[in-house]
Parts: C-alpha cells; sequence; structure tokens
C-alpha cells in the first residue's frame, strides 16, 4: 500500500484550495478550514502548507491584480494542479477504505 501524499493540514489546505476555485488565497484557504473543519488554522501554517504542497507540485500560484480594499496590494491566488487533485483522491479513497472497515459495526464501537 503506498504512502499518503498529503500530511492531514495539508489535505485541509489543498481541499478548500481546491473548494475555493479561483478565489483561493490565503486569508479565503484560512477561513473555509475555520469554518468546514472547525479548528483554527494560524496563517503561518497555512502558508508552510501552501510552500509544500508547491514543492510537491499539487499548487501553483500567481499574482493577482491590485485591489482598492487591499490599498493597492496583489493576493497570491492558488490554483490546484492535476497532481493536487489526483493526490486528494488518493486520500479520498484511503479514507474510504477505513471507514468500510468500520461501517456495520455496533454504534458504540465507533464512539
Amino acid at each position: 500500500m503506498e504512502k499518503s501524499p498529503l500530511g492531514e493540514f495539508e489535505e485541509l489546505v489543498l481541499l478548500a484550495a481546491h473548494g475555493l476555485g479561483g478565489d483561493a488565497y490565503t486569508v479565503s484557504i484560512q477561513e473555509r478550514i475555520e469554518q468546514h473543519a472547525g479548528r483554527m488554522a494560524a496563517l503561518g501554517a497555512i502558508y508552510t502548507a501552501l510552500r509544500r504542497l508547491k514543492d510537491k507540485g499539487f499548487l501553483t500560484s500567481e499574482m493577482g491584480p491590485s485591489t482598492p480594499q487591499r490599498g493597492g496590494k496583489r493576493k497570491r491566488m492558488y490554483t490546484v494542479t492535476p497532481s493536487g487533485k489526483e493526490a486528494l483522491y488518493l486520500v479520498r479513497q484511503t479514507r474510504n477504505r477505513l471507514w468500510q472497515e468500520v461501517s456495520g459495526r455496533p454504534a458504540w464501537i465507533l464512539s
């Protein structure tokens, strides 16, 4: 069995970026994780995960246009690559296999 290409937090960051589509930047990824995973996500941790994901070839980035809301500053926008989508698929397959092993067991075993 192959090793997962993603750590847990990297998976959350990549999944959030994928779900955000063309609006994936650091703060939007942070907000998505906090909203859906119910956990705090420090910007520093997100920057580190984004760098690792780019190094693995799972993300690309480019500078977006400047906006008046940011005082003319530009945002770095992230896009999930086909390799990144494949990594998410592999992680999901692994989780599904593990959940299949516990399905059908009495509820008290799962708690």
